[in-house]
């Protein structure tokens, strides 16, 4: 069966291994796939969270250039607030804790925006309510299209 919809994000990296390392502290990610692609000789490696076929996959590149700056990034979501904080707080020791965390309320919920090694910007967050919007919506869909 091939796959359907939004399956991965792309992302130029100066170095693999650190991206996979701060991913997988940051964001629970691991990785499902590591290669040397053949066409361009650069180290690709696919991670993943492994709650959904989703993956970012990260390529190395000589220079990377359009880095995701503050509003435009990655966010992951967390079970609690503590997590946020503790997250934070080794961010703030490791110089890469862009800002936060804070607590914007429903539905925007409680986050902050990490740096990765090549100036991308991840959010971490908890209290977003993505699912709940994302199933209400697909069933008015649903709804409109059944009548």
């Amino acid at each position: 069966m091939s796959d359907l919809g939004f399956t991965h994000i792309a992302l130029a990296v100066s170095d693999v291994d650190a991206s996979i390392s701060f991913y997988a502290k940051y964001a629970q990610m691991t990785v499902v796939h590591h290669r040397i692609d053949q066409a361009t000789q650069s180290d690709v490696a696919w991670i993943s969270d492994l709650t959904r076929p989703f993956v970012i996959v990260l390529i190395k590149v000589p220079k990377v250039e359009g880095a995701l700056l503050p509003q435009s990034h990655l966010g992951v979501a967390y079970q609690n607030r503590e997590e946020i904080d503790r997250l934070c707080n080794e961010a703030r020791t490791e110089g890469i804790l862009l800002a936060g965390p804070n607590d914007w309320g429903h539905p925007v919920g409680y986050w902050a925006y990490l740096q990765d090694p090549d100036g991308h910007t991840l959010e971490i967050s908890y209290g977003q309510e993505i699912t709940f919007t994302v199933e209400q919506a697909r069933d008015a869909i649903n709804c409109v299209s059944r009548k």
